[in-house]
């Protein structure tokens, strides 16, 4: 099981190299903005199943969201490598508003009167729909901590003069991760659900998609900047 979830990071993570293509080809994020939202919403709707991450010797409990939102730190450290953090910030804020908008979208189909003929109502309502805790929970760690990586990230850059781009990228992402998820857990599911399994299993699992996800911070900066690279940019690029 413990290669499958690597497999799984993996296939995820790769879908952003899509982003960095796009972002060389057009020196613009559309398309890491794009997919950054496309996984902050996938997340939303998934987070309310709680699943058993079975590593053989030990079985962590975690949202089904944790595999997918935990890449979107990976997509705002690649924004902040390329475009800065004042663009990476914009990004969030983006992913914010629609996360509101498609929570409004979301209650409002719920609301409709359904037809007479489609028995389906309860079971739409009950997968759809959004618990306002856990909703205003999300929000609140999402805003906290993928700000939180924008700033660690741009902070070790200038810091490192551009170098060691693992160092920014692990140290950013695993403290936003850890705060991202002591806020949405406890907020979420306290008095609800037990804490401190919840916290360490998603703990665990999104500090495991952090480490698969350093190759995959290499391999886009590499896509983003191609033969185009100068020769300081070459240099930082080999510097672990």
């Amino acid at each position: 099981m413990f290669w499958i979830i690597v497999f799984w990071i993996a296939a995820i993570s790769v879908i952003t190299l899509f982003g960095s293509w796009y972002a060389r080809k057009y020196d613009r994020p559309d398309a890491l903005i794009g997919l950054y939202v496309a996984f902050v919403l996938i997340s939303n709707i998934t987070a309310y199943k709680i699943a058993a991450f079975d590593f053989g010797f030990v079985t962590f409990f975690a949202t089904a969201a944790t595999l997918v939102f935990s890449v979107t730190f990976l997509m705002t450290d690649i924004v902040n490598e390329k475009f800065g953090r004042k663009e990476t910030q914009k990004m969030i804020l983006i992913a914010f508003v629609t996360q509101i908008a498609v929570a409004f979208f979301i209650w409002l189909a719920i609301s409709l009167e359904p037809a007479p003929f489609w028995p389906d109502q309860e079971i739409f309502a009950k997968i759809m729909g959004f618990a306002p805790r856990a909703m205003l929970a999300g929000w609140i760690a999402f805003l906290i901590s993928e700000n939180v990586d924008a700033y660690i990230f741009s902070w070790f850059k200038k810091k490192t003069h551009g170098r060691h781009l693992w160092m920014r990228n692990a140290f950013s992402s695993i403290p936003a991760m850890a705060l991202d998820t002591l806020v949405f857990v406890t907020i979420a599911f306290y008095g609800v659900q037990p804490l401190l399994p919840l916290i360490t299993g998603v703990l665990v699992i999104k500090w495991l998609v952090g480490i698969v996800d350093i190759p995959f911070m290499y391999f886009n900066r590499g896509i983003m900047y191609g033969r185009k690279r100068s020769v300081t940019a070459r240099r930082f690029y080999f510097e672990y």
